[in-house]
């Protein structure tokens, strides 16, 4: 189905979909890097949404997570701000309305940030990735969605993406990283008490951005899917068991992919990829065949620019819908399946 579009702010950067006010029902939150806000558009039912409410944040948010933080069973938002080099918690007061955001220091110019805890105790912690710092900053929640100072890990180049999942079957969440100019990711394995070990890097191709940890070939170990966007392809990178990884086989996508959802898109039980065309204008779908090979991608037309993607279903009808934010049309697009 043609996509269906809602207006945002100015370059929408990261797009979100999670039910943030208790209706059963996800709603869009997007980051908009060039309006200096994060946007909340609300479903009201069979996959439409509402004109976004709008937050101000600080300079040029980008990477964002919608996970509840002070435990009060309502999910928060939690975003960096690139050009104020910091992360920021907006918390939900309830009917998915925000308070004005709390700020925490991180290094120079983050990009990404996830939110699971890393220390095993019970509470949702920060990862961030300073992309001029070349690190991966850890922020535990001390409670009440309250955070210490960053501890900061090396990586090996300007990383734009953290993924944080466990890859080694040990209980305790890792961290992968897509490392942009030296064309690998890093994974640093959590050695308890949400402290990290060095990285271990695994070669990728050209400009490494998204990436995306799923079990793709059913052996219950979670591989890593890799958006590699000066090479114009995906690479899948097979866990071989304790979080170390095959060499990447690759996939054609359209030009300049950015990032990757891993989903299954048709109710085969294997998850399938999901991929943002930047320089396309388009989301590409490849089919998992099985054993996490993939078919050659399948197309759809998006708006300008699409930067970001989600695989949500929106519309409740048991089927995973596409929603891409079009930084270059200010506006996300909700694509419904089929």
């Amino acid at each position: 189905m043609p996509q269906k579009t809602y207006s945002t702010g100015s370059q929408p950067r990261t797009v979100v979909v999670v039910d943030v006010n208790s209706d059963s029902r996800p709603d869009i939150i997007v980051t908009n890097s060039g309006s200096n806000n994060v946007g909340v558009l609300f479903n009201t039912g069979n996959g439409t949404f509402t004109a976004q409410t709008t937050y101000s944040t600080s300079h040029i948010p980008i990477g964002l997570a919608v996970v509840d933080v002070n435990s009060d069973d309502k999910p928060d938002i939690i975003m960096v701000n690139s050009g104020s080099d910091n992360v920021v918690v907006l918390f939900n007061t309830g009917n998915g309305t925000f308070t004005a955001q709390t700020a925490y220091a991180t290094g120079d110019t983050p990009q990404d940030v996830a939110v699971i805890d890393v220390n095993s105790d019970n509470k949702p912690d920060i990862i961030v990735i300073n992309q001029i710092s070349k690190n991966v900053g850890v922020l535990l929640n001390t409670g009440n969605g309250a955070f210490t100072a960053q501890t900061t890990y090396s990586t090996d180049s300007e990383s734009r993406t953290v993924v944080v999942v466990d890859v080694n079957s040990d209980s305790k969440p890792d961290i992968i990283v897509a490392n942009y100019y030296s064309n690998t990711i890093g994974v640093l394995l959590n050695a308890g008490s949400g402290t990290f070990t060095t990285q271990t890097t695994y070669s990728t191709d050209s400009f490494s951005i998204g990436v995306a940890v799923v079990d793709v070939n059913s052996d219950t170990k979670p591989d890593v899917i890799v958006a590699n966007r000066g090479s114009f392809n995906v690479g899948v990178l097979l866990n071989i068991g304790n979080g170390t990884f095959t060499v990447q086989k690759t996939y054609a996508t359209g030009a300049d992919p950015t990032k990757v959802a891993v989903v299954d898109v048709n109710s085969d039980d294997k998850p399938d990829i999901i991929v943002a065309n930047s320089g396309s204008y388009n989301v590409g779908v490849l089919l998992n065949t099985g054993n996490g090979t993939f078919t050659m991608q399948k197309t759809y037309p998006t708006g300008k620019t699409p930067i970001d993607v989600a695989v949500v279903d929106v519309n409740s009808d048991g089927k995973p819908d596409i929603i891409v934010a079009n930084s270059g049309s200010n506006n996300v697009g909700v694509l419904l399946a089929c």
